[in-house]
């Protein structure tokens, strides 16, 4: 495609950035992946400390996942964990793992450490109110309504018992209102809210959630859980939410078979491949479908998945990965315990080159590598484009990624990749390396490995 017929396309597809909530793709790091459901207050901070300690790279994000409202998260069932709310029926963080939260402090104390760090704060939610609060029949904070008014009991999470679903009525709205007044009083900046996007699908918890959001005055970051979200409701999330889950929770595999009558866990790297390419035209400021966190480094004491272990991926596919979610212009959120970081995943964190073009980009496609030539049946090719004012301008950039178990050796011209001019050179940006300007482009990969590579 030639680049002027590219730039038009870029200006129908991504609306300006100024004054977007989330204008770039987020990037940060989830306790999901290393801690499940047990992260303490001491665990979570020197996370966020070392995640602070990269921040000039772009990673803002310290998320709090499922569970901070459990006093025993590692009890068999909902009444085991000991839920922890207030009198209105809105959860606190157990104080007992999170010592800032005593006495109705809530996450405010521990918003504001992270705040001090330079870095924002987020937790994770599942959609609902908690089943024992309707039990209770609980009065709604800031309305005449309770909780027996707003509980949708034919809608409850099916992989998660803890709490029913919320009607699509005032008392539901007063709800959420109240929710997301008290996360604002806290100064949380990212919410991911779970069970909503897909198993099952509630597009009325979304406006509801979207609007208590807007309600509160405070830009809050709405991601969305699990997935897949269909294609058939990407306009519609792409309304009210900065990111969603666009397959199920992604693990440190290559591939994995499914079963399409068991759904799509554990989600891997190659099948990412597709799905982001189905996904594509939807990218751009304040819209980002999610491909799921990094699994990356050591996965532990507690992941969410397994037993504690170092990443199953091979460094060559933590590479990939890495240059597919970054070209693409997913998400970027670390699974890693941050405390155990290996020289290849700390390498990825500082990539800047990498990270510039993933935050910078205004465009992104596959390239159809069918016309590409011999070698390509197990390759995958992306391309990106910066097209905007700034300190590098108009830029191009290529991903190649070797999908075989073993090696491959790729070869094909610029011009066949839809670049105007006739010799290219380019830089590698895995090591830096700036070919001799050619009219085409040789490169060898290693099985399941990458090369991303800024053409000028």
């Amino acid at each position: 495609m030639a680049a002027a017929v590219l730039a038009t396309m870029m200006s129908i597809a991504a609306p300006s950035r100024a004054q977007t909530l989330a204008p770039t793709p987020p990037m940060g790091w989830n306790s999901w992946d290393a801690y499940g459901l047990t992260i303490n207050e001491e665990q979570f901070k020197a996370n966020a400390t070392v995640l602070a300690g990269y921040q000039q790279f772009g990673w803002k994000y310290a998320v709090i996942d499922e569970g901070w409202y459990m006093a025993n998260p590692a009890g068999k069932d909902v009444p085991d964990r000991k839920y922890l709310w207030d009198g209105n029926g809105l959860l606190l963080p157990a104080p007992d793992r999170f010592p800032s939260a005593a006495n109705g402090a809530g996450f405010k104390p521990l918003a504001d450490w992270v705040h001090a760090q330079g870095l924002k704060f987020g937790i994770h939610i599942v959609r609902g109110i908690p089943r024992q609060v309707v039990a209770a029949n609980l009065a709604i904070a800031g309305s005449h309504f309770t909780a027996s008014d707003a509980a949708d009991k034919t809608s409850p999470c099916p992989w998660d018992q803890g709490n029913w679903g919320v009607q699509d009525n005032a008392a539901g709205q007063a709800y959420y209102d109240s929710m997301f007044r008290l996360y604002a009083s806290w100064g949380v900046d990212f919410v991911k809210v779970d069970c909503i996007s897909d198993r099952p699908w509630r597009p009325t918890e979304i406006r509801q959630i979207a609007q208590a959001i807007r309600k509160t005055g405070r830009p809050i970051v709405l991601s969305l859980s699990p997935g897949p979200t269909a294609l058939a409701n990407a306009a519609e999330v792409q309304r009210y939410a900065q990111m969603w889950r666009i397959s199920d929770d992604h693990w440190d595999v290559w591939s994995v078979p499914h079963d399409p009558q068991h759904g799509e866990f554990p989600f891997g790297i190659r099948d990412a491949f597709d799905r982001l390419a189905k996904w594509y035209v939807y990218t751009g400021p304040g819209s980002w479908p999610d491909e799921d966190m990094l699994p990356f480094g050591y996965l532990g004491p507690s992941p969410g998945w397994g037993q504690a272990r170092q990443s199953r991926e091979t460094p060559d596919e933590e590479r990939t990965e890495f240059a597919l979610w970054a070209i693409a212009r997913s998400p970027l959120i670390l699974g890693a315990n941050l405390t155990r970081l290996d020289d290849v995943t700390r390498s990825l964190l500082s990539n800047q080159d990498i990270l510039f073009m993933n935050q910078n980009a205004t465009y992104d496609q596959p390239v159809d590598t069918a016309a590409l030539g011999p070698g390509f049946e197990n390759a995958r090719v992306w391309r990106a484009t910066i097209n905007e004012p700034g300190a590098r301008g108009y830029a191009e950039y290529f991903g190649f990624f070797n999908l075989d178990d073993k090696a491959v050796s790729l070869r094909t011209t610029w011009k066949q990749l839809g670049l105007d001019g006739a010799r290219h050179s380019a830089q590698n940006l895995w090591d830096d390396s700036i070919s001799k300007e050619s009219k085409e482009i040789s490169i060898t990969l290693p099985a399941h490995g990458s090369a991303i590579f800024q053409v000028r």
